[in-house]
């Protein structure tokens, strides 16, 4: 190998200075060791002179933090922790002597658990825990009983079964109370407010009397403002006015141009005086209003509507109207607007106003916001029906409005396609008489007349019928929910176009959400005399 010339070698004081590191690492190291070993001792010597402290401190006033009653219960070695589980057992042992006749124990075990109640709550009342001195006795005296009960035969297994037989009894009892609770929602639901109806006789009582009120109406009913296209038209099918009417003057008030638009209101043959009555009666800041009866729609029969025939079928009716014995049917389904012609009447807009092109369709349970005119000017890409989708909740999809597991469903359309919904929609008429959308409601209602591909109702026949048809809206143009949810986003509810109170609490009945109500109420006249003194009566 070849060596280094002189000048490039190492010299020979390098090797002298790596030992003193060495030296110096050496005592660095013995010294760390010492350090720590010291260390250790004087800890050692504190912990040992720690509980000596606490007991001196006993001995006089108990030094704590805040008691958190959750957690001493939850400490394996709390007092409180023995005493709930004891009381858990001892609660046990009560059913069981109450059901042997055994009255005396079950007196001895409820008193003890009183005792054992007043002692967690006085613990949780002082922010202080429970002292041995004060546990000992009830610990002790619970310990005996239960064992006095475990000798009297009631084993653990005889423990077992009873529990399972109570705990059976209760939840059939809860599924009961609840099935109760829904059929009396909905019966409330249904119901006709006292001031509605006093309303409703007021205002027929003027249509019957006050013959220019009929003669107005006829005068109005050829304007040539209800088939220009160049204005508004929204339509209302209902029977409700005070729900109308709210719809309707929310619809004005938010607009920047109430003279352009144009309210198509459908009632049945009883409704109908009401509606004119009032809305003859009323200013409307120049806004067009048209009321119609169903009955008026000749066309409208059992031989071009199927849900017309399958109405007057003998099943249908009992099933509709006499109740089932089926018990496993949702209440809600009973709900007499899921067979209500109105309710039907939304498949049928073409053929209502055949000279109209695009509409926006307004359910009677909606209170709008802002203004709607910008609805008309959207571009749905051809399709017809324009709605907010509502799939950003999982259970709002096909497969949970659907019978998908009926062949003619699923061979036809996706489960998991979003849902739409019904209560604000447009609807461009000229693309929807192309599509012949009212010939597919048709064949799907005639699928099912047995009630197998879906139960009831207007959305699941409407998801068929428009599916690829559906251009969806931003979600800001519709809010659901205020008929159920109670905790929906308030700057979602101020954001929105329109808000629906769809589901059984509607704002005019005493069962409505009461946050929400507000919302309803201000664009109701309260001003006049009518409402005024159906509410006082």
């Amino acid at each position: 190998m070849r060596r280094r010339v002189a000048d490039y070698r190492r010299p020979v004081r390098r090797k002298f200075s790596s030992w003193i590191w060495v030296l110096l690492g050496t005592f660095m190291i013995a010294g760390f060791v010492l350090f720590v070993f010291h260390h250790n001792y004087q800890h050692e010597d504190h912990a040992e002179q720690q509980p000596l402290l606490e007991r001196k401190i006993g001995k006089g006033h108990v030094a704590h933090n805040s008691l958190n009653l959750t957690e001493e219960i939850l400490s394996a070695r709390s007092y409180a922790r023995q005493l709930a589980e004891q009381m858990t057992l001892a609660k046990a042992y009560v059913i069981i002597a109450k059901e042997h006749n055994n009255l005396h124990l079950a007196w001895e075990l409820s008193s003890k658990i009183r005792s054992c109640q007043f002692l967690l709550s006085k613990a949780a009342m002082q922010d202080e825990p429970i002292s041995l001195d004060e546990a000992e006795p009830l610990i002790k005296s619970l310990s005996s009983l239960i064992f006095k009960a475990q000798d009297a035969h009631y084993d653990i297994a005889t423990t077992m079964m009873t529990m399972k037989s109570h705990i059976q009894a209760l939840e059939e009892r809860a599924n009961a109370a609840s099935a109760q609770s829904t059929v009396f929602g909905q019966l409330a639901a249904e119901s006709l407010p006292k001031s509605l109806h006093c309303l409703d006789i007021k205002l027929m009582l003027d249509w019957l009397k006050d013959k220019s009120l009929q003669e107005l109406a006829d005068e109005k009913r050829n304007s040539p403002r209800l088939v220009d296209n160049n204005l508004y038209h929204f339509c209302i099918f209902s029977d409700n006015l005070l729900a109308v009417m709210v719809v309707v003057n929310s619809t004005i008030c938010n607009a920047d141009h109430p003279t352009q638009l144009v309210f198509h209101i459908v009632t049945n043959g009883i409704h109908y005086g009401v509606m004119q009555a009032w809305f003859l009666s009323n200013e409307f800041k120049g806004a067009t209003i048209e009321v119609q009866t169903i009955e008026d729609f000749t066309w409208f029969n059992a031989s071009y509507s199927p849900v017309i025939k399958n109405l007057l079928e003998k099943d249908s009716r009992k099933y509709y109207f006499e109740g089932s014995e089926d018990s496993n049917i949702e209440p809600k389904f009973r709900n007499p607007k899921y067979v209500s012609l109105l309710n039907h009447l939304r498949f049928y807009i073409p053929e209502i106003y055949p000279q109209l092109e695009k509409v926006v369709f307004l359910d009677d349970d909606v209170v709008v916001q802002k203004d709607l005119t910008p609805l008309f000017s959207l571009d749905l890409h051809g399709n017809v029906n324009g709605a907010v989708e509502t799939c950003l909740e999982a259970f709002h999809r096909y497969y949970k409005y659907l019978n998908f597991s009926n062949p003619l469903i699923s061979s036809k359309f996706d489960p998991q396609a979003c849902g739409w919904a019904f209560g604000m929609n447009v609807f461009d008429l000229i693309a929807w008489r192309k599509a012949n959308v009212t010939a597919r409601y048709h064949y799907w209602q005639d699928q099912n007349t047995d009630r197998t591909l879906w139960k009831l109702g207007t959305l699941p026949p409407g998801l068929l019928s428009f599916y690829g048809l559906t251009e969806p809206l931003d979600r800001r143009w519709h809010v659901l929910g205020l008929g159920y949810d109670l905790n929906i986003d308030n700057r979602l509810i101020e954001s929105a176009a329109v808000i629906h109170f769809n589901g059984n609490m509607k704002p005019w009945l005493k069962l409505g959400i009461s946050k929400y109500r507000s919302l309803w109420d201000r664009y109701l006249d309260q001003s006049h005399a009518y409402l005024q003194d159906c509410a006082s009566s």
